[in-house]
C-alpha cells in the first residue's frame, strides 16, 4: 500500500472513501512504491492524487456510497462532477459554498396536525439531519442554522427548558456522527445564557470535530445579529484604546475578522433560505448578509426535504449575482 494513501484509511474511512481506496488501487498506471525494507522513503504522489483537490477530498469524505460514482478516467484525472452526483437541473460551479437557514414554523406544523408543540420541534430536528446530510453530499462547505434566537429566552419558560434539552440531546447523539461524515461543528452567540450542560457539550463538540475537513455545521445559539455586530465593535473600540491599531486602520474586513463568524473560512452565506412564509431575517446575520440571495417559501421547517431544497438551489443558481455592477 502506498504510504500517501493511509489518510483513506479508519477513522475517516466510509464507504465512499472505501470505493475511492479500492479503485486508486485497482489503476494499473497507479505508481505504487516497493515493500519497504530498510529506510523508509515515499515514492512520489500519484498523479491522480495531484488532481484531487482539498475541496474534492472533504466531499468524498462526507458523501454517501450511492452517490459517489467514479468511472470516468481521463488522462488519469477525476472530475469533480464525476466524483459527487447532484440532482437533474444543477450545476457544480454554481452551488452556494455557504448556506444559512432560518429554520422557522415547527410550532405551527405542530398545530396544523394536533400535535403538541414540542412534537414540531422533534420533527423540525429531524428535517435539520437530512438538510446536513444533503449538504455533506452535494458539496456545500459551510451550513450555519439559526436554532435559538436571543429573543427566544423571552418564550414560556417550560419550551425554553425543552429546547434546550433538545440541544443537548442532539449534541450528545450527533457527535459521533460529526466524527463519521468528517463534520466540523461550530457554535456562535451568547452561550454564556445556556445551562452548563450544553456548554461543556458544545465545548466538546468543537474540540473533537476542529480537525475535520468536510462541512462545517455552524449552530447559531441565543445569537442576535445585532448584538454580534455590538461585540465585534467593542472588541475594536479596546484594540484602539490599546494601541494595537489606530482609528484609521477601521475597515469592513477588520469588522468582518471580528465577527463570529469569522470562525468559518467562508464567513457571508451565499444563500439564505427561510421556511412558513415569513419574509424578514430577524436579526440573524445582519452584516453577513449583505449580498446573500435570499429564498423565502411557505413551507413549514419539518416539510422543508429534498424536493424543496432542490427547487431553491435551482433558483439560486437561475440568479444572477452582481454585487453593485451592472448586468454582465
Amino acid at each position: 500500500m502506498h504510504p500517501l494513501l493511509s489518510f483513506l484509511q479508519p477513522p475517516y474511512q466510509n464507504p465512499s472513501t472505501s470505493l475511492l481506496y479500492s479503485t486508486m488501487l485497482s489503476l494499473t498506471y497507479f505508481p505504487l512504491s516497493p515493500p519497504l525494507t530498510t529506510t523508509p522513503t515515499l515514492s512520489p504522489l500519484p498523479p491522480l492524487l495531484l488532481r484531487l483537490h482539498h475541496r474534492t477530498v472533504s466531499r468524498l469524505l462526507c458523501s454517501t456510497a450511492q452517490n459517489v460514482a467514479i468511472d470516468d478516467f481521463v488522462g488519469g484525472r477525476v472530475e469533480e462532477d464525476d466524483v459527487v452526483s447532484l440532482p437533474a437541473g444543477l450545476r457544480r460551479e454554481a452551488m452556494p459554498e455557504h448556506l444559512a437557514v432560518i429554520m422557522d414554523g415547527n410550532r405551527r406544523w405542530a398545530r396544523t396536525k394536533g400535535l403538541p408543540v414540542v412534537a414540531g420541534y422533534e420533527a423540525g430536528l429531524r428535517a435539520l439531519k437530512g438538510m446536513v446530510q444533503l449538504c455533506c453530499r452535494w458539496g456545500i462547505r459551510v451550513l450555519t442554522i439559526f436554532a435559538f434566537s436571543s429573543d427566544n429566552w423571552l418564550r414560556p419558560k417550560v419550551e425554553v427548558g425543552f429546547l434546550m434539552r433538545l440541544l443537548e440531546r442532539g449534541m450528545k447523539d450527533e457527535v459521533n456522527n460529526f466524527m463519521r461524515d468528517n463534520i466540523r461543528f461550530s457554535c456562535i452567540g451568547d452561550t454564556l445564557k445556556l445551562p452548563d450542560p450544553v456548554k461543556e457539550l458544545i465545548t466538546y463538540a468543537e474540540e473533537r470535530t476542529k480537525h475535520n475537513s468536510g462541512l462545517q455545521l455552524i449552530v447559531a445559539v441565543s445569537y442576535s445579529g445585532k448584538y454580534d455586530i455590538v461585540q465585534a465593535c467593542q472588541s475594536i473600540a479596546l484594540k484602539v484604546k490599546d494601541g494595537v491599531i489606530e482609528p484609521e486602520d477601521i475597515n469592513e474586513f477588520l469588522i468582518e475578522q471580528e465577527l463570529q463568524t469569522n470562525c468559518a473560512e467562508i464567513p457571508n452565506p451565499d444563500l439564505l433560505i427561510r421556511t412558513s412564509g415569513e419574509l424578514r431575517v430577524s436579526n440573524f446575520l445582519l452584516w453577513q448578509l449583505a449580498y446573500t440571495e435570499l429564498y423565502f417559501t411557505q413551507s413549514h421547517w419539518p416539510d422543508f426535504g429534498e424536493t424543496e431544497f432542490v427547487m431553491a438551489l435551482r433558483s439560486f443558481q437561475q440568479r444572477q449575482r452582481r454585487y453593485g455592477k451592472r448586468d454582465s
